[in-house]
């Protein structure tokens, strides 16, 4: 591992745009030196920084949410570390905080980078970037927001094993829901029964996908949050239940948007069986995230709530660690520590 010189800062910085999955040669590790804070500004030193699926749409360079990162620039993800320096009335030196610090050892940022400050001390703070982030309050305020679960119903989750899924299907069951994932390997479907308290789990690489969706829920699917897009979410939407919703949180399957991606069309199934399909993106949803990040805490603290950390170590895992993560290499919350 490199390391750090004093005054100097080690970033990832993009260097070219994928055709689709960002792999490694799109990035490289430069060092800069430190300048001067300005006033308004704040210095973190990074401790975790996020993986996160979402940044493949991050760097593509149309269809997204989001403005691409620019070429020749850090790439951007959430961050958590503490302020080292501090010229903002806002933050004090000491203060453990989340935030778009992104890919980097010593983020310089306006105090409007900083998303929120840590409190929850009696937790490690690499949760914040998880469980208690982006994916646990994606999981909660989907699922409820849009999901609308009821007790009794059958809730279906697609990548049942990853950082959301796995909150999702937890979350499902606490509601009282008959839950089913769907995930990638034996290993990943074991995790799912057995860590996560799926009430039954199917491996889509065993194939004969829709077969097996009919057999776990015999009744229809009356939620399906849908992580992947895809061949997965296409052998589901014929066995929605009447009535049923869909949550689209992620487009995992499909790695790029030149040409735009066709399938079997929707429009039927939602017709027919009166039911909806709609869109989520957490960060509309920023007002409710500490009260989110509340009711995760305390179902971790009570043991309700289980979580998966995949952890890589150092700045020189970032490169292809975008690529891992479509290569289905991690098991839960990837993260990069520092």
């Amino acid at each position: 591992m490199t390391v750090r010189r004093s005054g100097m800062n080690r970033r990832v910085i993009l260097t070219s745009r994928p055709a689709g999955i960002a792999q490694a040669e799109n990035f490289a590790i430069d060092e800069l030196a430190l300048e001067p804070l300005r006033e308004g500004e704040v210095r973190i030193r990074n401790r975790f920084l996020s993986v996160d699926p979402a940044m493949r749409g991050w760097i593509a360079d149309a269809g997204n949410y989001a403005d691409p990162v620019p070429i020749g620039r850090v790439m951007r993800s959430l961050a958590v570390g503490e302020v080292v320096e501090s010229r903002s009335r806002d933050w004090s030196e000491g203060d453990r905080v989340l935030g778009w610090f992104g890919w980097q050892e010593i983020a310089t940022v306006t105090a409007d980078a900083v998303v929120r400050r840590v409190v929850q001390t009696d937790l490690s703070p690499s949760l914040a970037l998880g469980v208690l982030g982006i994916n646990g309050v994606t999981a909660l305020l989907a699922l409820t927001m849009i999901g609308e679960p009821k007790a009794g119903e059958t809730l279906l989750v697609s990548t049942a094993a990853g950082s959301v899924g796995s909150a999702v299907g937890q979350i499902g069951r606490l509601l009282g829901c008959r839950t089913v994932g769907i995930a990638g390997g034996s290993t990943k479907v074991r995790d799912c029964m057995g860590r996560f308290g799926y009430d039954a789990a199917i491996d889509y690489k065993a194939g004969k996908l829709d077969e097996a969706i009919a057999r776990e829920c015999p009744d229809g699917v009356d939620v399906y949050f849908d992580n992947t897009s895809g061949a997965v979410s296409d052998a589901v939407l014929p066995q929605l239940a009447t009535g049923a919703r869909v949550v689209v949180c992620g487009t995992a399957a499909i790695d790029r948007w030149n040409p735009w991606p066709t399938g079997p069309r929707v429009e039927r199934h939602l017709l027919v069986k009166k039911a909806r399909m709609q869109g989520f993106v957490v960060f509309d949803h920023m007002n409710r995230w500490e009260e989110a990040i509340a009711i995760l805490a305390e179902w971790i603290r009570e043991g309700k709530l289980d979580y998966s950390e995949d952890v890589l170590e150092g700045l020189e895992a970032c490169p292809d660690a975008i690529a891992g993560l479509y290569r289905g290499e991690n098991s839960g919350k990837r993260i990069i520590r520092l």
